[in-house]
């Protein structure tokens, strides 16, 4: 039985709302036990508030899991007057904070065996004090990762970024051969040990139309791309590319490669979201705990609103489960 921690996320969010759905209308697999890292306060009233089950339940770390409710970690008391639906604050941004911070100290100290994240407000976490640009920079400095990357996984598509959060102007500046293979390389990795692939066959997309049509359209891929699939391959990873970004997806989508480099967010995620915006995957690759995240932000518009789905979140921790059970077996080789 694996047991994943899920932190609540931005409590004037839609993160409360999506728990209490996953626990209240999703059979579980018999495999993973989640408990929440949140406030039971904010649970229970998010519950009263949408007419939603939640018999919250305190869980001690190191004791068995509760059968029956909605287990917590309390690692925050808010009161309700602190609470507004779609209006975060630094008391909510702190509140998120010290979830991952309790969330990531479980994990390191074996007590969760993986950690999903409900989204939170980057902006009420600076005002915390908090001086990261999102979730997973927190958590590779918390857990002192210096080479990571973000996935979206999906059952047809996995992409990974070498850019993420910068201006497009910006893009081809950022390519360098040493970038690229390294997130060759950390992709590589995590579909061996994460998702048990043997064989991975990654296909990495080139930056221009066309790929640059040999030069007529850039030449980011002769002096990047390409060199860095090259360097993949003497090193024994299955890569190919640099190929047209408008035909590579296709191709992975229809099982030629298990996943596809790409040089800025939207070369991928626009794809990602076409084939998995309701149950698509943020997966932290190179840390050393486990960690998944749904693929949505904190929604403030429909917060409190009874319309959030949580089939990410459903997803996202099942994910983390399998992986968890996966890299037990690598380590037990």
């Amino acid at each position: 039985m694996k047991i994943i921690g899920i932190t609540m996320g931005c409590p004037a969010g839609i993160g409360p709302e999506i728990i209490l759905r996953l626990f209240a209308e999703v059979k579980r697999p018999a495999s993973v036990q989640p408990v929440v890292i949140g406030d039971r306060g904010v649970l229970e009233q998010c519950g009263k508030h949408l007419q939603l089950p939640a018999q919250c339940v305190i869980w001690q770390p190191g004791t068995p899991v509760p059968a029956e409710g909605i287990p917590v970690v309390e690692a925050s008391t808010l009161s309700p007057a602190e609470v507004i639906y779609g209006v975060p604050n630094r008391a909510t941004g702190q509140a998120m904070a010290d979830y991952i911070t309790t969330g990531v100290r479980l994990a390191q100290e074996g007590l969760v065996h993986g950690l999903t994240t409900c989204p939170i407000s980057k902006a009420a976490l600076n005002s915390a004090g908090y001086s990261f640009p999102g979730h997973t920079e927190m958590l590779a400095s918390l857990t002192r990762a210096s080479h990571f990357a973000m996935m979206m996984a999906g059952t047809r598509l996995k992409v990974t970024l070498v850019t993420i959060h910068r201006p497009l102007r910006e893009v081809p500046a950022a390519l360098s051969v040493d970038i690229i293979y390294d997130l060759i390389h950390i992709t590589h990795q995590a579909l061996k040990v994460d998702f048990a692939l043997d064989q991975p066959r990654i296909g990495v997309a080139g930056l221009n139309p066309h790929a640059g049509e040999s030069g007529l359209f850039g030449n980011e891929e002769a002096l990047a791309i390409a060199p860095a699939v090259a360097r993949a391959q003497e090193n024994g990873i299955c890569a190919e590319g640099p190929s047209p970004p408008d035909t590579i997806f296709v191709k992975a989508a229809s099982g030629a490669y298990d996943a596809v480099v790409c040089m800025y967010h939207d070369q991928g995620l626009i794809p990602f979201k076409l084939l998995h915006f309701a149950d698509g995957v943020n997966v932290t690759l190179g840390l050393p705990i486990v960690r998944t995240s749904v693929d949505h932000g904190t929604a403030y518009d429909i917060a409190g609103k009874g319309q959030a789905d949580y089939r990410s979140l459903t997803a996202a921790v099942a994910l983390a489960g399998i992986i968890s059970g996966n890299r037990s077996k690598f380590q037990q080789r």
